[in-house]
């Protein structure tokens, strides 16, 4: 099972997470906000497999929290918030954040996504050194690097994630199902509009190259090249 850490100010969230996830056999710890959360980190970086951590408390938003965390450890992240606009979703996925889940929660389903996220971060396969280039787009599939016009690109993990299958599967339409399933498995509890906010994201990141992701209307995505 997983160690999870909660990080909320609410004690009454905090205790209701730990009921269900103890229940279902993960070890706890609780965090009152983002600066003693920092500090679990700083005292101990692999402590912790996953972190449910709330967007607004005192001292230390979430996603500053977050920012400073990555810079230890890569644990997982579930953020919490009783606000659902894009641009928070936007800025958590920037940071690396691997789900976002609105209050108020199901915790039965909080527990869902949980395993959902780490079952994702554990699946690990070693495949040959394979490099695939289009014109200034060259994009490392072992050593998990992408470079445009030479220089390296910082893409978050999903992003990575939804690039490479692109490119795997690339000049061929895949739906939006077929994406979300492959992606992020036949575990994922989001909905489409996760997958539309990680496109926009990864349009951006790949710079003159986002012409090579299409969308087509009413079915879902393509990478194109002649490549």
């Amino acid at each position: 099972m997983y160690k999870i850490l909660v990080v909320d100010d609410e004690a009454r969230i905090r205790l209701l997470i730990r009921k269900y996830a103890e229940f279902e056999g993960h070890t706890v710890t609780e965090a009152e906000n983002g600066m003693e959360a920092v500090s679990l980190f700083r005292r101990s970086p692999n402590a912790f497999d996953i972190v449910i951590m709330d967007v607004m408390m005192p001292e230390l938003d979430g996603f500053s929290a977050v920012a400073e965390i990555k810079k230890i450890a890569s644990p997982a992240v579930i953020m919490l918030s009783a606000r659902g606009e894009e641009y928070d979703k936007i800025h958590g996925f920037e940071l690396g954040v691997d789900d976002y889940v609105v209050k108020p929660f199901s915790p039965k389903e909080l527990m869902l996504r949980v395993n959902a996220v780490m079952n994702r971060v554990r699946r690990s396969a070693e495949p040959a050194h394979e490099v695939f280039r289009t014109e200034g787009l060259e994009i490392d599939f072992t050593g998990r690097i992408v470079l445009i016009d030479g220089v390296r690109a910082d893409l978050s993990p999903k992003e990575y994630d939804l690039l490479f299958y692109m490119v795997q599967n690339r000049n061929i339409a895949l739906t939006r199902e077929k994406l979300i399933t492959n992606v992020w498995g036949y575990d994922f509890y989001g909905d489409d509009r996760t997958l539309d906010t990680h496109i926009k994201l990864l349009r951006r990141s790949l710079g003159p190259y986002a012409k090579n992701i299409v969308t087509l209307r009413g079915v879902g995505y393509r990478f194109e090249s002649a490549s």
